[in-house]
């Protein structure tokens, strides 16, 4: 019987998708539940499983095709298994062939160059054309050995005259976990001297519809930023003092997302407007309070959602925090997970930034940048002293909150920092 492999229903938020990697070729079997293809939307790449098993015998959208929901992409043929199972034990039984002719010594590698093209990506497979690269020369580095249009890129850069002072990296052999999930495809420019290379790559869905919020953010919103700095000495000997008793008892590290997020609320809960949105001509002000955590993953910015963080202690905090970290470096958040928030995060101070000015995540209306801390000298009760300071960034829409408000909150939050204690009274 012929199945077709159908795209998955969509989230409601998601009008269409992009088919990223297909891990089977036509004519090999799958098994039920094994994973034919990931398929990228704006949010989350999404794992098409096989309906059943059996012979994939046509695919009928390539890679980087743009699809919707239940577009055909695929036939399975599940009465192709036992017919594929046979044709895999025959080379066994094959008699012995007689010794080759000397015309067949010269054309025995055509086959196996024909083999390892078919593993090839589409573009890979165009380009080795149109440069003469041949296939058996290219070491392919995609999922399952695949060959990309990189690898292609780096044989051809290793056979192109450069000068002695630079060469091109060589392409690693090592194929990526199993359990990755596609990045955005990794820039690889010769480092010929005197060259001007150039290479040009498609968006990700994610890339494009980031690039989107940011330039609607920016359009709409009246966004300004207030700063302030926060001396770190006490949460750092608060850390310092509980952090291997904190391990072990809730089986996370202590790190400082959690103070900051706790801090966040108390501000929140002092200026509604900061933990509200536009919608029309109205004003939400929200109840609870998501806060979303901007995360780096190899696919782009992500940011999961805390969900009523007001009701959740400092290790359930760091344990969401973690697991939202690995997850998005696996790929493997979902679309419910990145929606929604009243209020984002930004940590750029754990790639060294030291002030940036945050671009608010619509439709909220206020977002907090967090910088790396650095020891600086600050002058307390009249004496030049030593501290670990971090400054604070707090964009905010002038649309519904005033200056005082901006201004207010950020102190807040730099009061509740520098006074732990405080999170506890909630003064």
């Amino acid at each position: 019987m012929r199945i077709e492999v159908k795209v998955p229903q969509l989230p409601e938020s998601v009008t269409e998708a992009t088919l990223v990697n297909w891990h089977k070729k036509p004519g090999e079997p799958v098994k039920r539940d094994e994973n034919l293809i990931d398929v990228e939307t704006d949010k989350v790449v999404l794992e098409l499983p096989a309906p059943n098993d059996g012979v994939l015998i046509e695919i009928t959208r390539e890679d980087g095709a743009t699809v919707t929901s239940n577009d055909v992409i695929g036939v399975i043929d599940t009465d192709a298994k036992g017919a594929q199972s046979a044709a895999a034990k025959a080379p066994a039984q094959t008699p012995v062939q007689p010794a080759p002719t000397p015309h067949a010594l010269h054309t025995a590698p055509e086959p196996a160059k024909a083999a390892e093209a078919a593993t090839a990506m589409p573009a890979a497979r165009k380009m080795m054309a149109d440069k003469g690269v041949d296939a058996t020369t290219v070491t392919g580095t995609g999922r399952g050995g695949r060959i990309t249009k990189e690898d292609v890129a780096a044989v051809e850069a290793k056979v192109a005259p450069a000068a002695p002072a630079a060469k091109p990296a060589a392409p690693s052999t090592q194929p990526p976990a199993p359990s990755a999930k596609p990045s955005a495809p990794p820039v690889s420019l010769p480092a010929a001297l005197g060259s001007r290379p150039e290479q040009r790559v498609p968006m990700s869905r994610l890339r494009q519809r980031v690039a989107e919020r940011l330039v609607q953010s920016q359009s709409t919103a009246a966004i300004l930023t207030t700063f302030n700095e926060v001396n770190m000495q006490p949460i750092i000997e608060l850390r310092n003092k509980y952090k291997e008793r904190f391990e072990k008892e809730h089986g996370v590290k202590l790190g400082f997302m959690g103070f900051f997020v706790k801090a966040a609320v108390h501000a929140l809960k002092k200026f509604p407007a900061l933990n509200a949105s536009i919608d029309g001509s109205d004003i939400v002000y929200h109840g609870y309070f998501d806060i979303g955590i901007a995360v780096g993953s190899p696919r782009g910015l992500v940011v999961p959602i805390v969900r009523d963080a007001d009701q959740m202690s400092i290790a359930d905090i760091e344990k969401q925090i973690g697991d939202f970290g690995k997850r998005a470096t696996e790929g493997k958040l979902t679309v419910e997970e990145l929606t929604g928030g009243t209020y984002t995060i930004s940590n750029g101070g754990v790639f060294g930034s030291m002030l940036s000015t945050p671009i608010i995540n619509p439709p909220q209306s206020a977002i907090l940048g967090v910088h790396a801390t650095k020891e600086r000298a600050v002058v307390e009760n009249g004496q030049i002293v030593i501290r670990p300071m971090n400054y604070l960034a707090q964009s905010y829409d002038h649309r519904i909150i005033d200056g005082r408000e901006a201004v207010l909150s950020l102190v807040a939050i730099k009061e509740a920092l520098e006074d732990p204690a405080r999170l506890l009274l909630d003064l």
